[in-house]
């Protein structure tokens, strides 16, 4: 079968995340989809590193972060061995050692390990659990302003950025929002 153009670009779009979200049969997809394209940045490694409970994650496989380090009581390390000790404001040691100003783990509120996309969804949403952002409007004011947001997309040293640009990334956020923030079933 050759595929036509109109369907060979819908396919294209669709691997590369950017087609307009369709259920099966051609028809709208459930308000939850505009989701998709908002987790697979969220749930990157860049960002789900630092969104755990005990101890921050490195690398693209997520592995336990070297010397072990732990959260602490504030998310910023232990008393003995502060985030700060290594990060600095700017990626250091060319780019090896990450950093961005106050660097820590996201608050034990907004942890996303072992959620799933719903979960996720439903946390980034709910005030009590993302920093207490109310709305959409305040949530893509952090995805816009915060540093160690922004740092996924300037990670150094030959790290994976989120799969899309940071202004793909805000496009999608506000799709979603603008939509009432639905989640995924």
């Amino acid at each position: 079968m050759i595929a036509r153009p109109a369907s060979l670009a819908l396919a294209l779009a669709t691997a590369v995340g950017m087609a307009p979200a369709h259920g099966a049969a051609g028809g709208a997809a459930s308000p939850g989809a505009l989701f998709d394209p908002v987790a697979r940045v969220v749930m990157s490694p860049r960002c789900i590193n630092c969104h755990q409970a005990e101890a921050p994650r490195q690398k693209d496989a997520g592995v336990l972060h070297a010397q072990q380090v732990v959260r602490g009581k504030d998310g910023h390390g232990s008393a003995v061995l502060q985030c700060a000790a290594c990060h600095q404001a700017t990626n250091t040691a060319q780019g090896k050692v990450p950093g961005a100003p106050n660097w820590h783990l996201a608050p034990l509120s907004m942890r996303w390990q072992d959620l799933d996309k719903k979960g996720v969804c439903e946390q980034m949403r709910d005030p009590k659990r993302n920093g207490n952002r109310k709305g959409g409007t305040q949530v893509i004011e952090h995805m816009t302003s915060d540093p160690l947001v922004l740092w996924a997309w300037n990670p150094g040293n030959n790290r994976t950025r989120p799969p899309m640009s940071h202004q793909e990334f805000l496009k999608v956020l506000e799709q979603w929002a603008e939509a009432g923030m639905p989640c995924p079933p």
